[in-house]
C-alpha cells in the first residue's frame, strides 16, 4: 500500500509537469538477439530485408545506436524504466561481472519500485499492448499488467524446450492475465524443421490491436511494444518462409520479421495514422555467436554462413561488451516528421526511448531517481546531436565507456576457459591479443582505448605513451568518475534461484487442466557462468 501510494504521487507529479498536447500513437519494435549487420541498410550483402530497408529510407538510420545491455533481460529492463540495469535491480552479485537473466528458476523480477514506460503513459490516456517476450520475471506479482500494461500476448520466458513438466515445466502464453497454453504444447515449435506459427500470431496481434485502438478508443493514442522472439534459439519461422533465405533458418526468421514490421507499417498507412505514430525499430543486444564450428575469416567479414546474427564490423556479440554485444540495428520512423533518408550519428541507448516517449507524450520523466535516457527528440527532428557517454555493463561492472568516437575498456572479458573449452564462444574465431580475453582483466588502472571511426572492429589499442591516449584519457576518466561517484546500485534481483517459483501453476491453468504440481521451496543462489 506504501508503495503504491507512493507511485500515485509520482505519477501526479510527471503530469503535472508535462509540456504539449499532441499526442502520438508510439511503437516500439524490439527484436531478440538480431545483429547490427542483419538488415541489407546496414550492409549485409544478401539484401533480404526490404521492409527494413525501406523504413530506414522513410525514416531516419541511428548506426551509433546502442543496447544497455549485452544481454535479454537486462537490456528489456533499461529500456522500460530509462535505468542502468545497476539502477533498477536486474544484476547480479553472486560473482563479479556476470551477466544475469531471468530464466524459470529466476526468484526476482521488475520491482513495484521501478516505474515503466507504460505505466507513465497509461496517466495520459494512452492504452498499451506488449505482444511477445517480457523477460521481467515470469511470477504473477511481475507480470506486465501489474506494471502498466493494459493487454499482452505472449509469454514471460524465452522459447526455450520442450521439457517434460515434471522437472522443468513447459512456458507458459499468455493472453492478458491468463495463460492460453504453452509452447511445445499449444503453441508448437518444431525443433527439427523450425517450423511456427508464433511470428504470424504476433503479427497479428499487432495489426489487430491497431486497427481496435483506431476505431474504438475515442481518440486516445496506444502504445505497441511489440518483441518477437523468433531470432533467438531455437530459431523458428513459419511454413512460407522457411527455406527462402541464403542465410538458412535464422535468414528464414530475419525474412519474416522483416515482412511483418511492413505489415505492421502498411496498417498504420491503410488507417491513415502513419503521420501520428512514432516507430523505433531495434534488437535487445548483439547477435548471438555462440558457436561450436570454426568460422573463417571471409565468411565472418562477409556475414554470408553465419547460424545467428551478424554483428557487421563489429568485435565478438551478444554476452559481450564490445560493440558486436550492444551496437544494435535501429532506424526511427515519423512520416512528415521525420525528415526521409536521414542518418545521425547520436549515439544513443534504448533508455532514451523511455525519455524521448514521454516527451512525445508531453511528459517528463520522474525526477525522483536517476533516469539514465536522453531526449532523441532534437537528432529525429533536426538531426542535430550532441556528445553523450554510453556505458557498458556486465552485470555488477562498468567494463567500458564510449564518449564521441572514442572508448575505453576498464575491464575485459568474453567467457571464462571452463565454457570456451568446452566451444562456446562469444567471440566466434575472433581473438584480438589483450583484448577478447577469456580471465577477466582489469584496466582499472590504464584503461584500452580505441577510436571507433578509425577502429570501429576494436582491434586496435592506442598506445598509453601517446599524447592522443594521454589528452583523451583526461576527459574519459573524468566521465567515468563522475558516474561512479553518483552511482548508487538498486537491490539485485537476479541472485536467487528456486525450482519451486518455475511455470508450474500460472495464472489460468486451471481453467485449461494445465496445472502442474510444484516441487518444495529450495532457494539458492544462481550460478552464472557467462
Amino acid at each position: 500500500m506504501e508503495v503504491l501510494f507512493w507511485k500515485c504521487f509520482v505519477l501526479i507529479f510527471v503530469i503535472k509537469c508535462g509540456f504539449g498536447s499532441s499526442r502520438p500513437n508510439i511503437i516500439i519494435m524490439l527484436m531478440d538477439d538480431m545483429g547490427w549487420g542483419d538488415l541489407g541498410v546496414f550492409g549485409h550483402p544478401a539484401k533480404e530485408t526490404p521492409n527494413l530497408d525501406k523504413m530506414a529510407a522513410e525514416g531516419m538510420l541511428f548506426p551509433d545506436f546502442y543496447a544497455s545491455n549485452p544481454l535479454c533481460s537486462p537490456s528489456r529492463a533499461a529500456l522500460l524504466t530509462g535505468r542502468l540495469p545497476i539502477r533498477n535491480g536486474f544484476y547480479t552479485t553472486n560473482a563479479h561481472a556476470r551477466n544475469g537473466y531471468t530464466p524459470q528458476i529466476i526468484v526476482g523480477g521488475i520491482g513495484d519500485d521501478e516505474l515503466l514506460l507504460p505505466e507513465i503513459l497509461s496517466t495520459v490516456g494512452y492504452r498499451n499492448k506488449l505482444v511477445g517476450k517480457w523477460h521481467l520475471g515470469h511470477q504473477s506479482q511481475f507480470h506486465p499488467l501489474k506494471h502498466g500494461f493494459h493487454e499482452w500476448f505472449g509469454a514471460p520466458n524465452c522459447h526455450f524446450g520442450p521439457y517434460n513438466n515434471r522437472d522443468t515445466p513447459n512456458i507458459p502464453v499468455y493472453k492478458n492475465e491468463n495463460m492460453v497454453g504453452r509452447y511445445y504444447e499449444e503453441f508448437n515449435i518444431n525443433r527439427q524443421t523450425g517450423e511456427s506459427n508464433l511470428t504470424i500470431l504476433y503479427k497479428n496481434e499487432a495489426i489487430d490491436f491497431i486497427h481496435e485502438q483506431t476505431k474504438s478508443n475515442m481518440g486516445n493514442p496506444f502504445f505497441l511494444y511489440w518483441a518477437p522472439d523468433a531470432t533467438h534459439t531455437p530459431l523458428y519461422a513459419s511454413k512460407k518462409f522457411l527455406g527462402t533465405s541464403q542465410r538458412g533458418l535464422y535468414g528464414d526468421a530475419v525474412r519474416e520479421l522483416d515482412d511483418s514490421v511492413g505489415a505492421i507499417l502498411e496498417t498504420l498507412h491503410d488507417l491513415d495514422i502513419a503521420d501520428n505514430t512514432f516507430v523505433f525499430f531495434s534488437s535487445d543486444n548483439g547477435g548471438a555467436l555462440v558457436s561450436k564450428d570454426h568460422v573463417d575469416v571471409i565468411n565472418q567479414i562477409f556475414c554470408i554462413f553465419y547460424v545467428g546474427g551478424c554483428n557487421g564490423p563489429f568485435l565478438c556479440g551478444k554476452e559481450t561488451t564490445y560493440e558486436g554485444g550492444m551496437r544494435e540495428p535501429s532506424i526511427a520512423w515519423w512520416p512528415n516528421h521525420i525528415q526521409s533518408g536521414q542518418i545521425s550519428h547520436q549515439t544513443g541507448s534504448h533508455m532514451d526511448l523511455f525519455t524521448t516517449a514521454l516527451e512525445l507524450a508531453g511528459l517528463q520523466p520522474p525526477t525522483d531517481r536517476t533516469i539514465d535516457g536522453s531526449t532523441l527528440i532534437p537528432a529525429l527532428l533536426n538531426n542535430t546531436h550532441e556528445k553523450r557517454p554510453v556505458f557498458f555493463y556486465r552485470g555488477n561492472e562498468l567494463m567500458a565507456m564510449r564518449f564521441g568516437l572514442y572508448k575505453i575498456h576498464r575491464w575485459t572479458w568474453t567467457n571464462g576457459y571452463d565454457e570456451f573449452d568446452k566451444g562456446i564462444d562469444f567471440c566466434r574465431g575472433e581473438d584480438v591479443e589483450g583484448v577478447t580475453t577469456h580471465k577477466q582483466t582489469n584496466h582499472t588502472i590504464q584503461p584500452l582505448l580505441f577510436h571507433l571511426g578509425r577502429d570501429p572492429g576494436e582491434k586496435y589499442p592506442i598506445k598509453p605513451k601517446t599524447p592522443e591516449y594521454n589528452q583523451v584519457m583526461l576527459t574519459m576518466l573524468k566521465i567515468v568518475d563522475k558516474h561512479m561517484y553518483n552511482l548508487k546500485p538498486g537491490k539485485p534481483q537476479l541472485n536467487w534461484c528456486d525450482n519451486a517459483v518455475q511455470n508450474w501453476s500460472p495464472p489460468g491453468c486451471e481453467k485449461l487442466g494445465k496445472c502442474l504440481k510444484k516441487p518444495r521451496s529450495n532457494p539458492e543462489l544462481c550460478t552464472w557462468p557467462h
